[in-house]
């Protein structure tokens, strides 16, 4: 194989988890001010390598809290409060654009409406409170051994949905960052699930891996039903939300297992 191929595939591949690492952290990166990424709909082939990294960290900041002797559900908040900042609360933000439209528009172009607006609204505080309570429960009642692999796989996974959800659902507008962005083909989808399956068989007995992977495919299944009923299509804020019930419900039935098993 001609050196150069190579070398054009692993300068594809930096480009695309430099593009991927701008848009889902915090973490500077060079890119183009104020538009996006040619490269962002191929780059999403590793997102679950991303969410794997800040799961990670999320993981990391619990694991050092509690070993300084931060009771757990402090630590906990801090380690959730770790992922946010990190990302820029990116996906919370979409969980909650997507509660306060669904939940306050009466017709497709008043939720998208309110998708739009940056003020959070009633729905979308109480979304985000549950979230967030929901997580913190399932971080302390996880084995101590087991939050490092369950937050990796809950982030890596949640993320690794979203590529197929881009490429089968049809865009509710066409001028949002999903549309813009562009949408992926079938091998980026294809490959960013092979990523999340491979990081959750790792990471987890097999029982446990199998039991998070349909629960993270009903997680994107049932947010893209739901918005097909409710806006006829996806937008950045449906793919963020869906990230978010994803990594909760994940979290919550590892919790269920492995703090039953402890």
């Amino acid at each position: 194989m001609p050196a150069s191929f190579m070398t054009s595939i692993t300068k594809a591949w930096l480009d695309d988890l430099r593009t991927a690492v701008a848009f889902m952290t915090r973490i500077p990166m060079p890119h183009p001010e104020g538009s996006t990424p040619p490269n962002l709909a191929r780059a999403q082939r590793v997102f679950p390598l991303i969410g794997a990294i800040i799961g990670a960290a999320a993981a990391l900041a619990f694991l050092g809290l509690g070993a300084i002797g931060l009771p757990s559900l402090a630590a906990a908040a801090l380690a959730l409060a770790t992922s946010a900042v990190l990302t820029g609360a990116l996906h919370e933000d979409g969980l909650a654009d997507v509660a306060d439209g669904f939940g306050g528009g009466r017709n497709k172009a008043t939720k998208l409406e309110i998708m739009r607006d940056s003020r959070i609204g009633t729905y979308g505080t109480l979304i985000l409170l549950v979230s967030f309570v929901a997580k913190l429960s399932a971080l302390t009642a996880l084995p101590r051994d087991a939050v490092l692999p369950s937050l990796v796989t809950a982030h890596a996974l949640a993320r690794g949905i979203l590529p197929v959800m881009a490429m089968t659902m049809p865009y509710a507008r066409n001028d949002g960052l999903a549309a813009t962005a562009g949408r992926p083909d079938s091998t980026i989808a294809a490959t960013s699930i092979v990523f999340a399956l491979i990081i959750a068989f790792l990471l987890l007995p097999w029982a446990d891996a199998s039991g998070v992977v349909i629960v993270a495919t009903a997680a994107g299944v049932g947010m893209g039903l739901l918005a097909m009923r409710q806006i006829g299509g996806q937008t950045g804020d449906v793919l963020g939300g869906t990230e978010q019930v994803g990594e909760t419900a994940i979290l919550l039935l590892l919790a269920a297992r492995l703090g039953q098993q402890a």
